[in-house]
């Protein structure tokens, strides 16, 4: 299951966090307000919207930030009004990508995606080419410190997690979607912190990529995650950690 975790350990050695918060706070704002404009503005009842608050608490955003951008998706304040859409494509190295956006402009995010797939030496793909190969899970991330690794497993498979992955500072739980919020309530109960809980989509094979061909699909991966309009990018690479750290220094 380290397709979640890849893209995110990426951007953690080239040090882009800070560079990024902004931008993360845009996306965060408009997943919270698109939630609370689906599915209401009550977190207990909106599981969405739960995912989306926990997220960007984890990001260090203001409450007040948090509750402006509920109250645009009910209403209660003016704002913005964005639509999802979904983009496919293959990467170099014929890396399938799959990406998530959220905008007020289609005309304008189709043509930035196009236009950063061509750049990138990659190419868009029609509706659903790429998608069968990403599984949606949800997937919850719990800081080590002072959580035992038997403790965790014990709490989230009984609750119906699939898989734990053991990363550098957190354990990575996955679950099937009817079992998430269960998985999640569960870890809560048992008085375990979570640093974040969020649907994902996880490659179900990849495709190993080097050289060059590595350097650009990283350079594209950067671009999609610098694009406002664009919430999240997924892709199926597999990169060799020894030529991993060699490209991320």
């Amino acid at each position: 299951m380290a397709g979640h975790s890849k893209w995110a350990n990426i951007k953690h050695r080239k040090g882009r966090q800070d560079a990024a918060r902004g931008k993360a706070f845009t996306k965060l704002i408009r997943e919270i307000t698109v939630a609370a404009r689906e599915g209401g503005g009550d977190e207990a009842n909106n599981p969405r919207l739960r995912a989306a608050v926990l997220s960007a608490k984890a990001e260090n955003m203001p409450m007040v930030n948090i509750e402006r951008a509920v109250k645009k998706g009910t209403g209660e304040l003016e704002g913005e009004s964005y639509e999802g859409a979904i983009y496919e494509g293959y990467g170099p190295g014929g890396v399938a990508m799959f990406v998530e956006t959220l905008t007020d402009n289609r005309n304008r995010t189709v043509s930035e995606v196009r236009h950063l797939f061509s750049k990138y030496n990659g190419s868009m793909a029609e509706s659903g080419s790429v998608a069968w190969v990403f599984e949606q899970k949800g997937v919850i991330l719990v800081p080590k410190e002072g959580v035992e690794e038997e403790e965790i497993m014990l709490v989230a498979l009984d609750a119906g997690a699939e898989d734990i992955a053991e990363e550098e500072n957190v354990y990575e739980i996955y679950a099937s979607l009817p079992d998430f919020e269960g998985v999640r309530r569960a870890i809560e109960d048992a008085g375990i912190e979570i640093e974040r809980a969020e649907l994902t989509r996880v490659p179900q094979s990849t495709v190993p990529v080097e050289g060059k061909t590595a350097q650009q699909l990283l350079t594209l991966m950067e671009m999609f995650e610098d694009n406002d309009d664009v919430q999240r990018v997924y892709a199926n690479f597999e990169i060799d950690d020894s030529e991993l750290s060699a490209l991320t220094v």
